[in-house]
């Protein structure tokens, strides 16, 4: 099996659109969430450095920025929501920019999705999960800064999610797990998701069982 080595990362190219974004080559999973999700700082500490800006002012990724880890296999960082400053039609813009990559980028194989474990589920991630379904994509959702609450209520927070996604029937395509930057807590399961899906032929496939 051949691990992908994440502290190898480093900036490829930035793209306003997905007309400009680098050709269909390889793997790629893509991360998502609200300004203030901790997007930033979950690839940093997957990468074990400061690649993706970090900034207390909101909508400052405006970009589809692309981080790769070899020839074949990418990181990519979208545009975080809830921009503070900009206008409904660079909004909107930033909306159809993003539906379109999530449903016609043909090399993303997932999308990890972040959401604050003590405000999970707001109208955009719904928006995006929405989008994902409609695409075929699966999604991994990050419940970031678990550091922020005690492991009873993290897990109490991480049920409710999980049945939230069952009633809105995104439960089979939708995996979950809590996640703190600060504390790198639930990074080797992160990693072990990215891994299935930027190299699933490094995946030993299960065994199969004798016939009773």
């Amino acid at each position: 099996m051949t691990e992908i080595v994440f502290t190898k990362a480093y900036f490829s190219t930035s793209a306003p659109s997905i007309r400009e974004c680098p050709p269909e080559v390889g793997y790629e999973v893509a991360f998502a969430g609200r300004s203030n999700a901790g997007k930033s700082s979950a690839i940093n500490a997957l990468t074990n450095q400061k690649l993706a800006r970090t900034s207390k002012t909101p909508g400052r990724t405006q970009l589809i920025n692309f981080f790769n880890l070899s020839d074949t296999q990418r990181l990519v960082d979208l545009p975080g929501y809830g921009y503070a400053k900009v206008s409904r039609e660079q909004k909107e813009k930033w909306q159809r920019d993003l539906s379109e990559y999530l449903q016609k980028r043909q090399c993303l194989k997932g999308l990890v999705l972040l959401m604050d474990i003590r405000h999970p589920l707001q109208e955009f991630d719904t928006t995006m999960l929405d989008w994902a379904k409609r695409g075929h994509m699966p999604v991994h959702i990050l419940l970031t800064k678990a550091d922020k609450l005690s492991r009873s209520q993290s897990m109490n927070s991480l049920f409710a999610v999980k049945k939230e996604l069952k009633q809105l029937g995104l439960d089979k395509s939708t995996s979950i797990q809590c996640f703190s930057a600060l504390k790198y807590a639930g990074l080797d399961d992160l990693k072990a998701k990215l891994q299935t899906w930027l190299a699933p032929e490094s995946i030993s496939p299960e065994p199969e069982q004798e016939a009773q």
